[in-house]
């Protein structure tokens, strides 16, 4: 056997044309970066801090009581007609929906409820300043929580739902940051967050592009003409590139190669996809359908819009395979395996 160095074989420039697409970060897991480590940074108003610090100390000690023994949970339930739900490292929007129950268990049941348990688990009870954080809290993380929501799913999300959905979040959290007590401070953080996290996805030409594909969004996410125009010259530029690698492998037959005239009809071609385009752009019908009648369109927008925003379909992808490919089935072909992970991703669907 000869051993080989693999650096200077990857470096060589050898002439394929196969290389990796461009890499996009999940956009879940940044924006649970967002939440909770960017959140964190708040440092300059300290009544801001003391309630934060004071509020999570209590719900954790609430989270962790209700984990240990079956005993708390059966309390926890008679006074409060609901189950807490505990934060997962692992689960994004976890800590929300956990602040959001025990929000909503105050809001159905009353504080006495809260109160209740906090004295039969000897917990410190919420103050009236803690459970008014808690509760503007909730109502900041929300728009957080759905757009979460909204990118990690699989089954109607493209790229193109990314500049959107991040768009339209830092719009409600400013129309949010006007109507706030104690979440002043966590909207600026967010703000903050998104704009250094999101800051180069917001104005990648490609990305806006894809954004514009999507017929549910179309030019209607955004008010700045300036990102509007950049997502236009962008779909122009690669249509025009289309036409242009149709024209060239037309090219290759000699009656074509003859026609003098050629170049009037790639004129026209391409003065077809711009009204293509124009046409789209002007439909009332936000059903992607409505991309079969563009061919043109309807390519660029399935070249730009294949890919997911969110590596969460991937993530259960691997999770479902966990499960069949355990200790006791380690034995299993690969084809078995392939075989059973499809039906098993697929009984929804049957």
């Amino acid at each position: 056997m000869e051993a080989v160095e693999a650096g200077p074989l990857l470096e060589q420039d050898d002439g394929l044309e196969y290389q990796l697409p461009k890499h996009h970060r999940c956009a879940c897991h940044l924006l649970n970066l967002v939440a909770t480590v960017d959140v964190q940074a708040v440092n300059e108003d300290r009544i801001y801090i003391k309630l934060s610090r004071s509020s999570f100390a209590k719900c954790q000690a609430l989270w962790n009581k209700s984990s240990r023994s079956t005993s708390p949970t059966e309390i926890i339930e008679e006074h409060c007609k609901l189950q807490l739900l505990r934060p997962c490292e692992t689960r994004w929007n976890s800590l929300f929906y956990a602040v959001e129950r025990i929000v909503r268990i105050v809001k159905e049941q009353g504080e006495a409820a809260i109160a209740a348990i906090c004295s039969t688990l000897k917990i410190p009870m919420f103050s009236p300043a803690e459970i008014a954080f808690l509760t503007e809290y909730a109502k900041t993380m929300s728009p957080v929580a759905k757009a979460v929501d909204v990118l990690q799913g699989e089954a109607n999300v493209q790229m193109g739902w990314l500049v959107p959905t991040i768009t339209l979040l830092k719009s409600k959290l400013q129309n949010l940051h006007t109507t706030s007590k104690y979440r002043g401070p966590l909207v600026d953080a967010l703000q903050a967050g998104l704009e250094r996290r999101f800051g180069e996805t917001l104005a990648d030409p490609e990305l806006i592009a894809a954004a514009i594909l999507v017929p549910k969004f179309r030019t209607r996410w955004t008010t700045d003409e300036g990102i509007i125009k950049c997502g236009l010259d962008y779909i122009k530029t690669h249509l025009k590139e289309q036409s242009s690698a149709a024209q060239s492998g037309d090219s290759l037959s000699s009656a074509e190669e003859e026609d003098f005239f050629l170049s009037i009809k790639q004129t026209d071609q391409r003065d077809g996809n711009t009204k293509q385009l124009e046409s789209y752009l002007a439909s009332p019908t936000d059903t992607m359908d409505i991309l079969k009648t563009f061919p043109s369109v309807c390519h660029l927008s399935l070249k730009l819009n294949t890919p997911l925003p969110a590596s969460a379909a991937c993530e259960r992808l691997f999770s479902t395979a966990g499960m069949i490919f355990s200790p006791k089935r380690a034995k299993l072909l690969s084809e078995n395996l392939e075989n059973l992970l499809l039906m098993k991703l697929s009984k929804r669907f049957c």
